[in-house]
């Protein structure tokens, strides 16, 4: 089975072409064996690039640990340049299918390959019970939040998938891996959620580090960097239009005045190869 590496400011999939592969079996089994760092190819998850009855291409993701994610903004950019790149429709604007809905994606090109995706990420679902969280609040914003020990404030979005967002003084280590998985399977949280610390550098750049639900740790997170502008708008510590540094590189977010979020970022394909399997 062919496969193609590519990564979206350092947050790094392993993209399968259903178009020419066609029915993959077991995705879970397959997102983890490929996702090994030390014994598959390497990558947060898998993303499958499939057919779709109402859009250029549907985007189904897998994450590392198996579990079937509903959004990922990251990914979404890199299936845009794939279908692009590899001529399964060689359009400007694409749409794209995902468990949010069908997303509207605008390309930029270099050399006649997308080097720079903006994605209409849809508004913000801001109800406690869709996000989903038992917090109180719609949405939680600086709700108090026990997490080993510790009373944290946290304000909660979803982008299609679960973020708790967290604005610290510095984001260090001891946030994102000692606090990050304990707020990922924290009960406030039936279907679990990604974890964002955000540092406020001005209004208009943060610095992020994410602790995603599924695959640990990742160098970005679009969805995260969108719910972490949203929060941020909410809680009153940033504007509408920010720039948010990840350890992968920077993504451009904005939360319009018509309600809908706009990411804008990288997509960088690495390599093709192929994976063999019983």
């Amino acid at each position: 089975m062919k496969f193609t590496k590519m990564h979206g400011a350092g947050n790094d999939y392993v993209y399968i072409n259903c178009f020419e592969a066609g029915a993959l079996g077991d995705a879970p089994k397959l997102a983890i064996a490929m996702s090994d760092r030390h014994f598959g190819v390497g990558g947060d998850g898998i993303v499958l690039i499939c057919p779709s009855e109402k859009a250029d291409a549907r985007m189904r993701m897998f994450n590392a640990d198996g579990s079937e994610s509903e959004m990922c903004g990251n990914a979404v950019r890199c299936v845009a340049k794939y279908i692009y790149d590899h001529g399964i429709c060689r359009k400007d604007e694409l749409k794209i299918e995902t468990g949010r809905g069908v997303l509207t994606l605008n390309l930029s090109t270099n050399g006649g390959k997308v080097d720079r995706v903006r994605v209409n990420m849809a508004a913000p679902i801001l109800v406690s019970s869709q996000i989903p969280t038992i917090l109180p609040g719609d949405p939680p914003v600086n709700a108090t939040l026990d997490v080993g020990g510790r009373q944290i404030a946290v304000t909660c979005v979803s982008m299609g998938n679960p973020h708790c967002v967290t604005f610290v003084d510095e984001v260090t280590d001891d946030w994102v891996l000692n606090i990050g998985p304990k707020i990922e399977h924290h009960p406030a949280f039936p279907r679990r959620v990604n974890a964002e610390f955000i540092q406020v550098v001005s209004p208009n750049e943060t610095i992020m580090r994410v602790w995603e639900r599924g695959s640990g740790e990742t160098l970005a997170c679009g969805t995260g960097a969108c719910a972490s502008v949203v929060a941020g708008v909410l809680a009153g510590v940033t504007d509408r239009k920010v720039t948010v540094h990840l350890r992968g590189g920077d993504l451009q977010i904005e939360w319009s005045e018509s309600n809908e979020v706009f990411m804008t970022g990288p997509a960088t394909e690495v390599f093709s190869g192929e994976w063999s399997y019983s």
